[in-house]
């Protein structure tokens, strides 16, 4: 894991933290706002794992600014 992508990583975090979700509830908001996504696979390994996932489910949909700000952090530049 390289430093970049560990910065990567916690910057998405504070995009999750911001919306008042989990870094892994983001990540299923973002797989999920295509309409061809019909589900995801979530590899569970604990109960609290599935709930945590499920917690995407009850969040609104990812703003046009988030999505902007998600993509400039894929990209390697965040605004």
């Amino acid at each position: 894991m390289t430093p970049e992508r560990v910065a990567q990583v916690r910057a998405l975090n504070d995009v999750a933290a911001a919306r008042g979700q989990t870094l892994v509830q983001l990540a299923l908001a973002w797989v999920l706002r295509w309409p061809q996504v019909t589900s995801a696979l979530i590899g569970a390994s604990r109960p609290e794992q599935i709930t945590d996932a499920a917690g995407a489910l009850n969040a609104p949909p990812l703003t046009d600014a988030e999505l902007e700000a998600i993509e400039a952090i894929l990209r390697g530049t965040p605004a």
